[in-house]
């Protein structure tokens, strides 16, 4: 199949776009945009990183990268150019006549889309254990943007051919919006900062907005899910603003790509009692206490009130399958009782 693609006459003289779009060109702008942003972490920092540290995630990102490519070619998982050539007459688009407001939906669909599938991915297990890969990047950098699970990229390109036949996504679109996405990915894991950057967040996911993202703890990286826009957590209520303490995930997993692609097919392990925070500990203590106040302090009920406190702060921060096997021993500092998260 050619790399070429000539827009249709509606397109040449409604919008702006160059009446012919080129595979090799979309690859050459998006190589010259990661040198850019590349450039401005390594000069302008929004934290500094050991520099031994980011060149190994920069190799290890980008041969992962390299890695993905091969293997999709080699399974000749449906391409998403192949898929809009044989479908892109069909679908809900074929009913707009006006090609801007095509683009401007496909793109707006294919967003909201991501944002989804994104929240999924953090919210059930069996997607979590491979979307955990993009994660454990201790150095969040542009090119953490390339850390993928193949399984993940599998699953995220069936997702699109699907979108792309539901809609009847024609292939200058699919290129465009490909090419969009793979921009606004590798913006917001730049490691900057710059001055305007929360009055962009308004619009667009801003690289403070995404950072947050990467924090170790749970109900901090459970938001901001947006690829693009910073609507769609807006309207869900999953937008956050803060500064993370700390990247990544906690525990230690394997920086090389054989060990991420092994490290994807792992189940999280169990993180003791002991190794919560203080801040979750005082919530518990918060809410233990507002359950002996209910009953007026009757003697007899703390260690009821604690436990009881305890599974719903749990299930409040970490979701129902946060709790695992409980013990009916008590929780004191010197026992330490299991439960597993996502």
């Amino acid at each position: 199949m050619s790399s070429e693609f000539t827009l249709p006459p509606p397109f040449e003289s409604n919008l702006t776009w160059p009446a012919t779009m080129s595979g090799e060109l979309v690859t050459f702008t998006l190589l010259i945009v990661f040198a850019v942003l590349s450039a401005l972490e390594f000069s302008h920092p929004k934290r500094k990183l050991p520099l031994k540290q980011l060149r190994q995630s920069y190799q290890t990102n980008v041969s992962l990268l390299i890695f993905n490519s091969i293997v999709i070619s080699l399974l000749s998982a449906a391409p998403l150019l192949m898929v809009a050539e044989r479908y892109s007459d069909w679908g809900l688009l074929s009913y707009i006549t006006n090609p801007a407001w095509k683009a401007l939906l496909s793109f707006l669909l294919l967003d909201l889309l991501l944002y989804l599938w994104h929240k999924a991915s953090h919210r059930f297990d069996c997607l979590w254990m491979f979307h955990k890969v993009h994660h454990n990047d201790p150095y969040l950098n542009v090119s953490t943007a390339f850390r993928i699970h193949i399984v993940e990229l599998l699953i995220i390109t069936i997702l699109k051919s699907a979108y792309i036949i539901f809609l009847g996504v024609e292939q200058t679109m699919v290129l465009i919006n490909e090419a969009l996405l793979a921009l606004f990915v590798m913006f917001h894991h730049t490691n900057i900062s710059f001055r305007g950057e929360k009055r962009l967040a308004q619009v667009i996911i801003a690289p403070y907005l995404h950072r947050v993202h990467h924090s170790t703890e749970r109900n901090e990286h459970d938001n901001n899910y947006g690829t693009v826009f910073s609507i769609w957590d807006r309207l869900f209520g999953t937008l956050i603003e803060l500064e993370p303490a700390e990247i990544g995930i906690k525990n230690s997993s394997p920086q090389t790509v054989l060990g991420l692609v092994k490290f994807g097919f792992s189940s999280a392990k169990p993180v003791p009692v002991h190794e919560l925070d203080l801040s979750l500990k005082s919530m518990i203590a918060e809410a233990a206490y507002y359950k002996a106040e209910k009953r007026a302090f009757t003697p007899g009920n703390e260690l009821r009130d604690w436990l009881e406190a305890k599974r719903e702060i749990i299930r409040m921060v970490y979701g129902d399958k946060a709790i695992g096997k409980q013990s009916t021993e008590s929780d004191c500092p010197s026992i330490q009782r299991p439960f597993t998260i996502c």
